[in-house]
């Protein structure tokens, strides 16, 4: 009787049945990839969380943030509490610690023990309240403060943005090295074959032994390109793992794309750019602007702090010979008026600091704006440049396999030798290579083109949906 599963598990023990489960997991959890493979929304997600410029700009940026709260001290009020204990025998504090603890009596007065007082306790206790008033220095410097951060959020985003422009042109570039090594090991193995083939013809007479002498170094010059290819490979894969904040050595555990996208579907994500995609503000040029108003605010600053301050106070104090916060208390208000004429020049030189600081960073801003113009007319230009190559590079790829295909029959038939079926080989593979990298170069021009236009490089992840039509073009065109 024919084996059958079905059979033997319908009568089955439990037991027995648990065991064909547990076998059927096994199985299926062998089957499943060890690590899932990283698209580009999922290593631009990993870059945004983990990068290690991202995670710098953020932590800078926070600083800057928490510094405009430490403006506040010359504005809003203060509060403490006091607490001390102090003995003595000097006459003045002696006679002073008795009034303040309410304990002064007629004997006290006596001019010897006014003199030659006896050692006096005292726990000190008080609770104190200041309250500028008006302090134009610490108002000018919380808004220079609060441009500063402004001026940190937006240089923190301008990271974020040129990370994930590194991160697409990182991630393709990796999908390149191996689309290069999987195109190389496919000419190895052309070429070997083709060598093999010549050594059997020369020993038919055939060909001459130069023939076959010179396709075996076309075959060795391949494997010297693959092997070049691989190396590469592995480091396009480190510098990757790097980028989005792994260690490198977690080079092994990205798993990626087999091809780049095909022509078709980069065009139809890339071509638009030059025509669809509006600028907007940089948030590197937002960074500069704040920048700049900081410095022009802080210059403000220093010159206001030549002016009066008035600040006031009030408190509670409480003295006991026993106990902190003990004994009757007593109460200050007042209110105390400042105006400091001369620091020895300091203020002099801090003026002058800050007016160098803001024609500097106003000189920085002025360069941010021209460098952000010129990256946007190059941007323009490469992306187009980029489209034109990218069709001819097609163009050459289907040339290059009908002239091979036209020579392999022409050496089949007697009527070509060797050597012009190995050119027409070696012309197709530099093809297919110069495609390959017309396609990530046209994919890098797009996120430089829109970081120059200040837009999210991340829009290019929609090219990860198109990876599974490419990859079968590319093995339909193999």
């Amino acid at each position: 009787m024919p084996f059958s599963i079905r059979r033997s598990t319908d009568h089955a023990t439990p037991r027995t049945r648990a065991v064909y489960i547990a076998l059927a997991g096994f199985l299926l959890l062998g089957s499943w990839p060890l690590h899932a493979q990283l698209s580009l929304r999922d290593a631009l997600r990993e870059a945004d969380r983990a990068a290690y410029g991202n995670r710098i700009a953020a932590g800078t940026a926070d600083a800057q943030h928490a510094q405009v709260l430490a403006t506040f001290k010359g504005i809003l009020p203060s509060a403490r509490f006091e607490a001390g204990y102090v003995r003595t025998t000097d006459p003045i504090a002696v006679f002073g610690t008795t009034l303040r603890q309410r304990t002064i009596a007629q004997a006290n007065f006596d001019p010897r023990r006014l003199n030659y007082p006896s050692a006096v306790g005292n726990y000190q206790s008080g609770i104190v309240v200041e309250q500028p008033l008006f302090n134009t220095d610490a108002w000018t410097g919380r808004r220079a403060a609060a441009h500063a951060a402004d001026a940190s959020r937006a240089a923190q985003e301008w990271t974020r943005l040129s990370t994930r422009a590194d991160v697409v042109r990182a991630y393709y570039g990796a999908v390149l090295a191996t689309e290069r090594v999987a195109t190389l090991q496919a000419a190895s193995r052309a070429a070997h074959a083709h060598a093999t083939e010549a050594d059997a013809m020369v020993r038919q007479g055939l060909v001459t032994k130069s023939d076959a002498l010179l396709a075996a170094v076309r075959a060795g010059q391949i494997d010297a390109q693959l092997a070049d290819a691989q190396g590469a490979a592995a480091t396009a894969l480190r510098q990757l793992a790097i980028l989005v904040g792994r260690d490198g050595s977690a080079a092994a555990d990205l798993g990626l794309e087999v091809h780049l996208p095909s022509t078709e579907h980069i065009r139809a994500v890339v071509a638009g750019d030059t025509v669809a995609l509006s600028g907007r503000t940089r948030a590197d040029i937002r960074a500069a602007t704040e920048g700049v108003a900081a410095a022009r605010t802080d210059v403000l600053r220093a010159r206001s702090a030549l002016l009066p301050r008035l600040n006031g106070f009030a408190r509670y104090d409480w003295n006991s010979a026993s106990r902190l916060y003990g004994g009757d208390r007593s109460w200050t208000v007042g209110v105390m008026a400042s105006w400091n004429l001369f620091s020895g020049a300091s203020e002099i030189a801090d003026i002058d600091v800050t007016n160098g600081r803001a024609a500097a960073t106003q000189a920085a801003a002025d360069a941010a704006r021209a460098n952000a113009l010129l990256d946007i007319e190059q941007t323009r230009i490469a992306l187009g440049v980029a489209l034109t190559q990218l069709d001819i590079a097609e163009r050459a790829v289907t040339q290059s396999a009908e002239a091979h295909r036209i020579v392999s029959r022409k050496y089949e038939g007697g009527l070509a030798s060797v050597v012009e079926l190995l050119d027409a080989q070696a012309v197709e593979t530099q093809s297919a290579l110069a495609l390959s990298q017309a396609r990530w170069t046209a994919i890098a021009a797009d996120a430089a083109r829109r970081l120059a236009l200040g837009v999210d490089p991340a829009a290019l992840a929609s090219l990860d949906d198109t990876n599974a039509v490419a990859e079968r073009d590319a093995q339909r065109n193999q």
